[in-house]
């Protein structure tokens, strides 16, 4: 089990990256993504870093006792300084690219002051879990402990401040975003302090390196899956919100499928249903299908049936779009019937081509449905001149 939670922390935080990838890909000159996908990449890295038995494979492979360390150090640094930019590219301003520019050589100076103090220290004893407190009076490596604690305290206390207080300007998805991005800062300041205090502790001649290697890590753990939720949180709420609407229009065509359900398996005009498909997939699917039904029947409007049915349900209601709707689909049901007989062939064309030139948009065809269903006016029944033979009639 030993690592286990730094491998599941990395695992978390680079599946967020995974999922933010596709949008890098494609703006790649977007400096918030990039950023924003640094903190991600960086922070997965030094959960990776710091498990155990990483430690031990980089020190084997170095050569040198506790080489692991800086290496993590940088790493967390590295990190730090990707924070910090994206919290620059959230406030904007005219200085955005000098204020990062700034902070990024500032942690350089401290990546380059871990990378010195290493070397003029002496850490011959490896330690892969409580090497700040171990090392925590040694000259040299203290202040490289102290130093990298500090970069990362700082880090945490800005986007955490930074994070909650754009929150109260923003609402929905991005608000609770925010929230989860800065309660997971601070859950990551908790690393920092125990680490810290632990560290503070050692001086005085006390262990409580407990702090260090319990309380610190499942401080770290918890602020990790914390800030991958709050980054995915605001891609994800848009696309639960169209899935719901997409899962909502496509019962809502459902009984004009139905309608049609015998011309489409007849006359082989609908494509194969898609499995394990997303509600989008699915709704435009179900819209193709329709499509096609229409595109098929269109030989057999009625036009006069049409105008008709319209005008005594406008008449009736002074509502145009249930008007429409009602005249819809006594036209379509009309075709189909007449489609289904084989005695009966479609009226001639009068090189107007489809009923009222247009094909209905998603919304009529939602209300063609709701017709259907019953839940707008019955279509008023059309009167047929004697001698006449319609669409309509049977």
């Amino acid at each position: 089990m030993s690592g286990l939670l730094n491998y599941v922390s990395c695992g978390a935080l680079w599946l967020g990256l995974l999922v933010r990838a596709p949008d890098l890909l494609r703006h790649r000159r977007d400096p918030y993504l990039r950023a924003i996908c640094a903190v991600l990449g960086l922070a997965g890295l030094c959960f990776f870093l710091g498990a155990p038995p990483t430690v031990g494979a980089v020190n084997r492979l170095g050569g040198v006792p506790n080489l692991a360390a800086p290496v993590t150090y940088v790493a967390i640094t590295g990190y730090c300084a990707a924070s910090q930019v994206l919290i620059v590219h959230w406030r904007g301003g005219p200085r955005v690219h000098r204020t990062a520019r700034r902070w990024m050589l500032a942690y350089a100076v401290v990546v380059l002051g871990i990378a010195v103090t290493f070397v003029l220290g002496d850490a011959p004893v490896e330690r892969r879990t409580d090497l700040d407190t171990y090392y925590a009076t040694t000259p040299y490596l203290a202040q490289m402990i102290v130093l990298y604690l500090l970069a990362h305290l700082i880090t945490v206390t800005v986007t955490t401040v930074s994070s909650l207080r754009w929150a109260r300007r923003v609402r929905g998805g991005l608000r609770a975003g925010l929230v989860l991005l800065g309660t997971g800062s601070l859950c990551g300041a908790g690393y920092s302090v125990a680490k810290l205090v632990a560290v503070g502790a050692r001086w005085s001649g006390r262990d409580w390196s407990a702090l260090g290697t319990t309380v610190s890590p499942a401080a770290a753990g918890l602020g990790a899956l914390l800030t991958v939720v709050g980054v995915l949180v605001p891609l994800a709420v848009p696309r639960v919100g169209e899935w719901r609407r997409a899962r909502r229009a496509y019962a809502r065509l459902g009984p004009l499928e139905r309608t049609l359900e015998d011309l489409l398996t007849r006359r082989t005009l609908r494509l194969p249903r898609p499995r394990f498909a997303s509600p989008t997939t699915r709704l435009m699917w179900r819209q193709t299908s329709i499509h096609n039904a229409l595109s098929h029947l269109d030989a057999y409007f009625d036009r006069d049936l049409y105008d008709r049915t319209r005008s005594g349900v406008l008449a009736a209601t002074d509502d145009q779009d249930r008007a429409e709707a009602a005249a819809w689909a006594a036209v379509i049901t009309a075709a189909v019937r007449q489609e289904a007989d084989p005695g009966r062939r479609p009226a001639p064309s009068d090189g107007t081509g489809r009923l009222l030139g247009r094909v209905p948009d998603p919304a009529v065809l939602a209300r063609i449905a709701d017709a259907l269903a019953g839940t707008s006016p019955a279509p008023v029944a059309p009167a047929v001149p004697s001698g006449t033979t319609t669409a309509g009639t049977a």
